[in-house]
């Protein structure tokens, strides 16, 4: 999941939690979970729209879409612990077959979609063929280069069936994948796998208005640029579900809020902002202001560190082809005045590695010990070694007074040695076209990345993988090595988490052996809410709040 700004997109330490100690009544309390039922959350975002199409959504699978959705496995969340892959429409994560290359699910009994209806094998098939389908683009892809014949399918409406996707009986579903894949039960968490009745699917374009709903909440109003108003799914099964604990009636999502006067509500709790909260993150401005303000702070939610802030070295510049010269930058970025940039230390801490803090697996270690500010002697003494090239860089940033800051941190820590950079702003849109595309006519690029799922999987291929170059992908350091696309091949391929984790740290080492990141920061995300929201928590993987976990006090 890129962002050059983290937008949507999984952990081991409790997060700088303040969640409201209320506990309610014990009438209110939900036997199944032990949490607080009933009450009107608001969901305050800048969003215009909500897309609840399983096949346009790259939401993570702790936020909107899960409220509606479920799928054949989901992610555990909880403070203090690590994230989990747990079952939710299936009876386990998956029975991989000795090659590693099938895997079969079996439905749970008793399950119905909001209109009574009975969920099937066929009906998650159904929905998982819709995603290929060329006119609902936009959603998470990885299933699409991993079952057979997906290169070539173009969905239902217009290619019939995919075969490698089998339904034997109405609680069976067996995927046959082009190679061996480990982490395929957590592939199936996303939202793709949601199930579809292909009877409500006659106008796909405007299936994510009103979708059947096989979640807890079923939607009951949507305004576009307003506001979407999800009340109970009264055919959703509290005990066959273990990761959605549905306390409140109803969950409003107000669009189109500016986050700084949704934050100011927040700040000021009154009336129904009670039980609310923000979406988005607590803008700097109003961090600050909340700094001083004991109310408003005790409300405030920190994630640890997690989502890795990097510096990406386009290896395919001439200005940039000697790993000296690239090993050079190490040295010379200034990470404290990047985290200054960012807010301090609140907005993030100096990041030395590539897989994300809150990850099984990650390892610790930094190659380039150049402190926090940097070490500019031994940046030239690099660049000495490289032959003393006269470096003109181009900084490619999105043009958010945030990151442009940042950027203008780099410029200044690499100007101490001898480096010029020239910084070239964009809107978001035209960044992601230059700095993805396959002309790659930059030297550098600032960006951010969470994994789309909480496996060291979800940093490394995506990132670094030499398939991953120009074509809309996000290998911007343009790298390609063939031992790191080995290890990469064998870590995906093994269905043993340990060995697979071990071979990820590996590659994480490798990579940066050849230095074509600097990582800067792994950030930590500040989120704001109401006095009466209780279960409010933010883990360092991912560093979002857990939506299906947030209910109000009674």
């Amino acid at each position: 999941m890129k962002r050059s700004i983290i937008v949507s997109v999984v952990a081991v330490g409790l997060a700088l939690s303040a969640c409201n100690a209320n506990s309610g009544s014990d009438e209110a309390k939900s036997p199944a979970s032990g949490t607080s039922k009933g009450g009107d959350l608001t969901i305050l975002t800048s969003s215009q729209t909500v897309t609840l199409d399983p096949a346009k959504s790259q939401n993570l699978a702790i936020t909107t879409l899960s409220l509606f959705n479920r799928r054949l496995t989901s992610w555990q969340i909880e403070p203090g612990q690590p994230a989990e892959a747990v079952p939710d429409l299936a009876t386990d994560t998956g029975t991989p077959s000795a090659d590693g290359k099938t895997w079969t699910y079996t439905l749970k009994s008793g399950l119905k979609f909001s209109d009574g209806t009975p969920i099937t094998a066929k009906d998650v098939k159904y929905g998982l063929e819709r995603s290929f389908a060329p006119e609902l683009s936009g959603g998470l892809g990885y299933h699409k280069g991993l079952l057979e014949g997906g290169d070539q399918y173009q969905g239902p409406y217009t290619d019939g069936e995919l075969d490698s996707i089998e339904t034997p009986d109405d609680t069976t579903i067996v995927f046959h994948l082009n190679k061996s894949y480990g982490d395929w039960p957590w592939i199936v968490s996303m939202p793709a796998f949601s199930p579809i009745p292909k009877a409500a699917d006659a106008k796909p374009q405007e299936y994510g208005q009103n979708p059947v709903s096989s979640g807890p909440y079923q939607v009951e109003s949507y305004k576009e640029g307003s506001s979407l108003v999800a009340g109970r799914n009264p055919e959703w099964d509290q005990a066959s579900d273990t990761v959605r604990t549905a306390g409140p009636d109803t969950i409003t999502m107000q669009l189109g809020q500016d986050d700084t006067v949704a934050a100011q509500r927040l700040i000021a709790d009154s009336g129904d902002d009670q039980n609310a909260f923000q979406a988005s993150f607590v803008p700097p401005a109003q961090l600050s202001q909340i700094q001083s303000d004991a109310g408003a702070k005790s409300r405030l939610v920190t994630s640890e560190a997690g989502a890795l802030a990097y510096l990406a070295l386009n290896t395919q510049s001439k200005s940039l082809a000697d790993v000296k010269v690239r090993q050079a930058i190490q040295y010379a970025v200034d990470k404290k005045a990047v985290q200054i940039a960012v807010g301090g230390t609140i907005g993030g801490e100096p990041a030395t590695t590539l897989i994300t803090p809150g990850i099984a697996g990650r390892e610790e270690y930094d190659l380039y010990p150049a402190g926090e500010s940097g070490d500019v002697e031994k940046a030239k003494a690099l660049l000495t070694e490289a032959g003393n090239p006269a470096l003109d860089l181009t900084l490619l940033v999105e043009s958010d007074p945030v990151e442009v800051s940042k950027a203008q941190a780099i410029q200044q820590g690499l100007q101490r040695a001898g480096i010029k950079v020239t910084i070239k702003s964009l809107e978001y849109e035209a960044w992601v076209a230059e700095a993805t595309g396959d002309k790659g006519e930059y030297d550098l690029a600032i960006s951010s990345w969470q994994p789309d799922f909480p496996s060291a999987n979800g940093n490394i291929q995506p990132l670094f993988a030499s398939s991953e170059i120009g074509g809309g992908k996000y290998n911007l350091a343009r790298y390609s090595e063939p031992e790191v696309d080995e290890l990469i091949d064998q870590a995906s391929a093994s269905t043993d988490p340990a060995e697979a984790q071990k071979l990820w740290a590996q590659a994480d080492r490798r990579i940066l052996e050849d230095s074509p990141v600097v990582p800067l920061l792994f950030k930590k995300n500040s989120f704001l809410h109401g006095s009466n929201v209780q279960n409010f928590f933010v883990t360092p993987f991912p560093a979002y709040p857990n939506y299906l976990k947030v209910s109000l006090g009674q």
